[in-house]
């Protein structure tokens, strides 16, 4: 599952609008609208507690997502809420940011941003970038160092998360770049979107609330397991997961949309053997390919790829627990709507496609993924049970034909996952 921050950009490469503001070349009014009330389908039930009229949410965009941000910020008005809205970097800002920025630079956070977090109640992310290779070229020493900065932004969300105050969503709008690195027109793209956040449908909210159910019901049904660990075997990987204790499984929670997986946030100390992400990822302005992790009690102590190999040895060396496994999940063929490559992980991480797809964040772990009382879950209790601690959360998928397979308490097995299928 997707972070919640990420940064933008909102021009072409040569520094050119690429839609006249205000325009939706994409989505009719209509659909900009559903796609609002989609996002706060999301957001109401992303959070454990109700939200008031007065709560302060943060509507942050990249600039060509404006007119669905104009939507939804409307659509919070109406709500009662008070949008607070934020435009991500442009791309030629990032690289001016990470090429020109000193350290000092890189690293200050400005003033106000602590206590806005502080008094956030929710966050809606709106991904729509102009570029996504633009960072091709800068050090990713530095992109990994205004991650660790800001690490403690994250961790104030995290905390108001947990204690029932905060709630996060995010989704993607069409744009040329996106639709150029996936290798399918523009027109495509937004079809792919319309028909996987349910769009096309009279009421897109209903028919989340239905994907819901279903999700429920396999949650449910891996919890009753009680599995001691998972080994995942296809073409290219053979990687061994423990859940660890006092986990539950999560997806389908509002938090993005789309989103079809079931997920968990794992021991990372249990993790052992190869994963092989066979879908390219675009992070950071860089694309990366073929990438291979090789866990050894816990961490990836080998780590190659075929294309961007130095960007993702940066990654995974910006802090102690970016080598250490944040996140395990797999995604049901027969749930998913996505059958393309989006060149976005927001859709890539939920493909569907022949054989579904198993994806793992290396990185940060969700603490939503604890089964036991939220606000006890302090520090201490996240070590002590091998929650992951880092300022990375990267997603890495794989859709390759594999079998997962549950070593359960007391020795039995049972294969959970397999042909892009939960066997349950």
């Amino acid at each position: 599952m997707l972070a919640p921050i990420r940064p933008g950009s909102g021009q072409d490469q040569a520094g050119r609008e690429i839609f006249p503001k205000g325009s939706s070349p994409m989505f009719s009014t209509d659909e900009l609208k559903k796609y609002a009330r989609t996002l706060w389908w999301g957001l109401t039930t992303a959070r454990t507690s109700p939200y008031k009229p007065g709560d302060l949410i943060l509507l942050r965009f990249d600039q060509l997502a404006t007119p669905l941000a104009e939507a939804v910020f409307d659509l919070l008005m109406d709500e009662g809420m008070v949008p607070v809205a934020r435009q991500n970097l442009t791309s030629n800002m990032e690289v001016s940011f990470y090429g020109k920025g000193s350290e000092a630079q890189i690293r200050t956070v400005p003033p106000g941003d602590k206590e806005l977090m502080a008094n956030l109640s929710g966050l809606i992310s709106l991904i729509a970038p102009a570029s996504l290779t633009h960072l091709a070229g800068t050090d990713p020493s530095k992109i990994g160092q205004a991650a660790v900065a800001r690490k403690f932004l994250r961790e104030i969300m995290e905390g108001r998360e947990q204690t029932g105050d905060f709630g996060w969503t995010l989704c993607a709008y069409p744009t040329p770049e996106q639709a150029r690195c996936a290798g399918i027109s523009v027109e495509e793209y937004a079809r792919v979107i319309r028909r996987a956040c349910f769009l096309d449908d009279a009421d897109p909210a209903a028919r989340w609330a239905g994907v819901f159910a279903d999700a429920q019901r396999v949650k449910q049904t891996l919890a009753a397991l009680d599995i001691q660990s998972l080994r995942v075997e296809s073409a290219h990987c053979d990687l061994t997961v423990v859940p660890g204790d006092q986990r539950r499984w999560l997806g389908v929670s509002g938090h993005n949309i789309p989103s079809f997986e079931i997920f968990l946030s794992p021991d990372w100390r249990g993790t052992e053997g190869v994963y092989y992400a066979d879908q390219p990822s675009y992070r950071s302005g860089n694309r990366v390919a073929g990438v291979r992790l090789e866990f050894k009690a816990g961490r990836a102590v080998g780590v190659t790829a075929k294309e961007g190999q130095e960007f993702v040895q940066k990654q995974l060396a910006m802090d102690e627990g970016a080598a250490q496994l944040g996140e395990f999940s797999l995604t049901d063929r027969r749930h998913s709507r996505i059958d393309t490559f989006m060149a976005n992980t927001l859709f890539d991480e939920n493909f569907g496609g022949t054989f579904g797809n198993c994806h793992v964040a290396v990185g940060a772990s969700y603490s939503d993924t604890f089964s036991g009382d939220q606000a006890k879950l302090d520090a201490q209790l996240k070590k002590e049970l091998g929650f992951n601690d880092s300022a990375l959360h990267w997603d890495l998928v794989n859709t390759e034909d594999k079998t997962v397979t549950a070593t359960l308490a007391g020795g039995g097995r049972k294969v959970i996952y397999k042909g892009g299928e939960f066997a349950l």
